[in-house]
C-alpha cells in the first residue's frame, strides 16, 4: 500500500468515525454474541450494499457499478456486562490477533483493517469488504457455523456493543 493510499484510507476512517459519532450512532446496536438472523450475520443492517446495479434508485446514482459491500463494525466493551471478569479491550483484541481475521479470511472477506478508536480505548473499529451483499451474508453464515470461531469465542467470551453499517464506493472513490 502506498503512503498516499494509505493517507487517503485514514482520512476515510477517521471520516467514517467522525460521521458516526456525529449522527448520534444512529445505526441500530446488537451485541455479536447472540446468534445471527437470518444470514445477515452479527448486529448487520438489513439492506443491499455492492455495486451500483444492486442498489434502489436513491443510493445508486453515485455509487460505482463494480463497487464491492464495505462493512464497518465498532465494538465497545460493554463494561456493564463484563461483570467481574477480565475481558476487556485487550482480550478482544487478541481474538483478532489470534485468529477471528484469519477465520473470515477463511471464508471469503476481505479485511480492510483494524484500528484501536483512539477517542475511546475500549472501542475496536474494523472494515471488511465483500463482493455484494450476498457474498457478505455468505461469509457470515460460514463464520458463524465454523467450529474454530465457537472455541475463540469461548476463550474471548469479551462482551461487547456492536455498531455497524454497510457502505457501497462512490463512482469517484479510490478504493472499492
Amino acid at each position: 500500500m502506498t503512503g498516499r493510499t494509505a493517507q487517503r484510507l485514514g482520512t476515510l476512517i477517521a471520516g467514517i468515525t467522525i460521521g458516526t459519532l456525529a449522527t448520534g450512532m444512529v445505526v441500530a446496536q446488537q451485541a455479536p454474541a447472540q446468534p445471527p438472523a437470518a444470514g445477515r450475520g452479527f448486529g448487520a443492517p438489513a439492506g443491499p450494499c455492492g455495486p451500483q446495479g444492486q442498489l434502489a434508485p436513491e443510493f445508486a446514482r453515485n455509487v460505482d457499478p463494480k463497487a464491492r459491500c464495505f462493512e464497518v463494525r465498532m465494538y465497545t466493551v460493554d463494561k456493564g456486562r463484563a461483570g467481574t471478569s477480565n475481558a476487556g479491550i485487550n482480550e478482544l483484541h487478541q481474538r483478532f490477533r489470534e485468529q477471528e481475521v484469519a477465520i473470515f479470511r477463511k471464508h471469503g472477506a476481505d479485511i480492510v483493517g483494524v484500528w484501536q478508536h483512539l477517542g475511546n480505548p475500549d472501542t475496536l473499529v474494523w472494515m471488511l469488504a465483500y463482493r455484494d451483499r450476498a457474498h457478505r451474508d455468505d461469509v457470515w453464515a460460514k463464520f458463524a457455523a465454523d467450529p474454530d470461531w465457537k472455541a475463540l469465542s469461548s476463550k474471548y467470551n469479551v462482551p461487547i456493543t456492536a455498531n455497524v453499517f454497510m457502505m457501497s464506493a462512490a463512482d469517484y472513490s479510490p478504493l472499492k
